[in-house]
């Protein structure tokens, strides 16, 4: 079977309804261009000061997913939400949950992030996402009418066990979400992308956040340096070329003057 699936890259802020009618936006004209598939970025829905994460946090089901589902459902597509802050109640963290809507507006998988980023950097960069998100621990492959479909978040990509996991599980394809770094990111990001697919003989989905960010999800900003660079290289990425990988390691290009919506076509 082939299909159209596009890979949607933004700049996610503190400001929920601008950045669900951003994604509104692009889900849109994703769709009326045929992709059947539409992959949103880590946490595309809110991404700000980390002390305020728990007041951001949703349950689920809850308002964004609620937003999702009708637009899946309004479309006829499968909608991958990025992912968002889930509410864990009487806690003062939250799950980093990323979930598949089907083209009826159900809820295929919800699936919440293992591995969290932990790590200080050697320009300077500290992250400990586990001081305010708790850890995930299921391996979730969801059945469409499409394929098998897997569920990673971001720094998930590092642990090729679960991508290995995942294929055993039967998964075709396994998106992977993100918002990487920009000092990680431009050494590791299509590497280890083309690693998981070539590995497991599976095609990878992989929409990021660009652009730039005022804090990173660790809580320590990105230098000036980094952060233009960073909106460099996306946005010339994004104009040039889609950015999912095939099972045999290589690119699917295509010109698009849509920036930020990059597309692939599968085929079994």
């Amino acid at each position: 079977m082939k299909f159209l699936a596009a890979a949607i890259q933004m700049l996610a802020s503190d400001d929920k309804t601008a950045n669900l009618q951003e994604a509104e936006r692009w889900v849109r004209q994703a769709a009326s261009e045929g992709a059947r598939v539409v992959a949103l970025p880590e946490v595309f829905i809110w991404r700000g000061n980390k002390q305020l994460e728990r007041a951001a946090a949703e349950p689920i089901p809850g308002p964004t997913t609620a937003g999702l589902a009708a637009l899946a459902r309004e479309l006829g597509i499968y909608l991958l939400g990025g992912s968002i802050l889930e509410e864990i109640p009487a806690s003062q963290k939250a799950y980093n949950t990323s979930l598949l809507f089907g083209p009826k507006g159900d809820v295929l998988a919800s699936y919440r992030k293992i591995h969290l980023f932990d790590v200080d950097l050697e320009n300077g960069v500290t992250a400990r996402e586990s001081d305010t998100r708790a850890f995930g621990d299921g391996v979730l492959v969801a059945k469409t009418d499409l394929c098998l479909m897997g569920l990673t978040v971001c720094y998930d990509l590092r642990f090729p066990e679960l991508y290995r996991a995942l294929s055993f599980k039967g998964a075709q394809l396994v998106f992977v979400p993100s918002a990487f770094t920009a000092y990680t990111g431009r050494a590791h990001w299509e590497p280890l992308l083309r690693a998981r697919a070539i590995e497991n003989q599976v095609y990878i989905i992989a929409p990021d956040q660009h652009g730039k960010n005022r804090r990173a999800d660790g809580g320590t900003e990105k230098s000036d340096d980094d952060r233009d660079r960073d909106a460099q290289h996306a946005a010339s990425r994004a104009r040039q070329r889609f950015h999912g990988v095939s099972s045999d390691g290589a690119d699917h290009r295509v010109q698009s003057d849509a920036a930020p919506v990059h597309h692939a076509q599968r085929s079994t």
